[in-house]
């Protein structure tokens, strides 16, 4: 009777239990309430605890992974579903904050780690890890691909990821990779654990709605609604070999720079100009936007799309860097022709005009876009709904509209893809 709270296989519900086979990845996928916490919690027992309390488990080092080392205390470790809470009292590890990781009995131990710092990845190795609430991470991909490396030690070194959904790439590309297993459940499953006040009260204010179908449901939801673009103005793909009668490169420099700061958005769009203007078109021929390590990285960046491109006009926002914008590109090449753009007006307003062009079939897109096109597919009237800042949206609506908006018709020559 003492042991029963904690035999897991007794209590838990069917997606809260790890498939079985050969996975590399297992993704917990919930709506609030539905568990996923626990799911964690239990599997890292599973894994760490031997058959008696000081005997090895299977995995000796585990990655915790939460979006600040706060929120990994708070909910994977000493919250009302978490280890310490789950654990027996003869097994229950200790907590060392001076060192930010729990220590078993048997001698296992999990550190702790904040996605907004994956750099603190670097040199340690690990046999398993929990990443908890993945798809609110700032710096998701980043924080993913450091932790891959990590997991290095053993014969079947696994990852356990419990999250809330959103249609977010990095949460995509988990999920797309064929060693990922998924197990998902709505909030109602686990009602039986829950207030009746709190499902009442959230079904009534989010049933059918967006909100309700990520945060209840569990639905991973593709872009958002009323946003400002969708996938299917991307399914008709640019012809390559195709002439145009103007390019540009459009740039949206960061503020700062260094790891946490925004990419710098580089965006290259053709224009073809015959005609009235309201028959120009254009494709987006390539998207170079990177991290930047300060303003001759990004100018490096753009210098070499222009000559890649054959570009007739480099286009960047000069709201935060004034003067210092030109200057730093003409420092890398004098000749460069150059226009300063400013934004008078938020993000959304200067973007309306451009989707409307999408909306019109004036405008494809070549291959290989995916990360501008997720940003565009996030662009909503209330504001950009996903993480960071749309620096490939600023971009890209920066180059547009100096070509079919306000540019003029300069250099008519035509220019080969």
């Amino acid at each position: 009777m003492a042991a029963l709270p904690y035999l897991w296989d007794f209590w838990a519900m069917d997606h809260q239990m790890p498939p079985v086979g050969d996975w590399r990845a297992w993704v917990v996928i919930g709506g609030r309430g539905a568990g996923k916490t626990r799911a964690g919690a239990e599997w890292v027992r599973s894994q760490v605890e031997g058959a008696l309390p000081t005997d090895k488990g299977l995995r000796t080092r585990v990655a915790l992974v939460a979006d600040t080392i706060d929120q990994a205390r708070a909910v994977m470790i000493e919250g009302e579903s978490g280890i310490l809470a789950c654990s027996p009292p003869d097994r229950r590890p200790k907590w060392v904050a001076s060192k930010k990781q729990l220590e078993w009995p048997n001698g296992a131990v999990a550190q702790v780690f904040s996605a907004q710092d994956p750099d603190a990845l670097r040199g340690p190795q690990f046999d398993a890890a929990w990443v908890d609430e993945f798809a609110k991470f700032r710096r998701a991909e980043d924080t993913w691909d450091m932790l891959q490396l990590c997991l290095r030690v053993g014969s079947d070194p696994r990852v356990v990821v419990t999250t809330t959904p959103q249609g977010l790439p990095a949460l995509r590309k988990v999920l797309n990779d064929p060693r990922t297993v998924k197990t998902h459940a709505a909030t109602d499953v686990n009602a039986a654990n829950l207030a009746d006040s709190f499902l009442a009260d959230v079904k009534a204010k989010y049933a059918g709605t967006r909100m309700g179908r990520q945060e209840l449901a569990g639905e991973i939801l593709e872009g958002v609604d009323g946003a400002l673009w969708n996938r299917d103005m991307f399914e008709k793909r640019a012809v390559a070999g195709k002439a145009f009668d103007r390019i540009v490169v459009a740039v949206d420099p960061p503020v700062s720079s260094g790891p946490k700061a925004d990419e710098c958005g580089i965006v290259v769009v053709g224009a073809n100009m015959q005609g009235p203007r309201q028959m120009w078109t254009a494709t987006v021929l390539a998207d170079v936007s990177h991290k930047t390590n300060g303003p001759n990285d990004w100018a490096k960046r753009a210098q070499q799309a222009m000559i890649v491109f054959d570009a007739d006009r480099l286009v960047a926002e000069v709201n935060q860097g004034g003067d210092m914008v030109k200057q730093v590109i003409h420092s890398r090449d004098p000749l460069i022709p150059f226009r300063a753009v400013h934004a008078s007006r938020g993000k959304v307003a200067r973007a309306e005009p451009v989707a409307a062009l999408y909306e019109q079939g004036r405008i494809s897109h070549v291959a290989g876009l995916d990360k501008l096109e997720d940003q565009m597919c996030l662009m909503a009237p209330q504001g950009f709904q996903g993480q960071g800042s749309p620096d490939r949206v600023d971009a890209l609506v920066w180059a547009v509209t100096d070509l079919l908006l306000t540019g003029a018709k300069n250099n008519p020559g035509l220019r080969n893809l």
